[in-house]
């Protein structure tokens, strides 16, 4: 019987991770004072020293560890689990990153304050000119 070796290529994790936050290549390099170039070679790099780790990991806002340990499929099942959550918590229970109100009705209706309040402002104007 054969045993698979896991992946613990630190340099693909840290570019997933990087993606995953939405970030580039340059900007990463932009936060850690180094060439795009550079970068590149850390993703392509399957082990990292310490320091180097933890400033990329400060940079990506995560902890080394979490680099380390990171799981493309714990990933995707952490997001899928949110999101499910996120919805049945909508639904009949308050949740606080649900709108609770159609944010464009609020728009509206302070653009209407707003054309009543300059409408009642031409109006006391106009009865000060009246009076002169």
């Amino acid at each position: 019987m054969e045993t698979v070796k896991k992946n613990n290529h630190i340099g693909r994790k840290i570019g997933r991770i990087r993606e995953l936050r939405g970030m580039k290549q340059e900007t990463l390099a932009e936060l850690l004072g180094i060439s795009q170039q550079s970068v590149s070679k850390i993703e392509q790099s399957e082990t990292l020293d310490t320091e180097r780790l933890e400033a990329v990991a400060k940079a990506l806002g995560v902890t080394p560890e979490a680099i380390q340990n990171f799981s493309e499929e714990l990933a995707i099942n952490y997001f899928n689990n949110f999101y499910d959550n996120s919805f049945s918590n909508s639904q009949g229970t308050f949740h606080p990153n649900n709108c609770t109100f159609n944010p464009l009705d609020k728009v509206v209706e302070l653009y209407e304050r707003l054309v009543q309040a300059e409408k009642d402002k031409v109006t006391y104007l106009e009865k000060l000119l009246d009076k002169k």
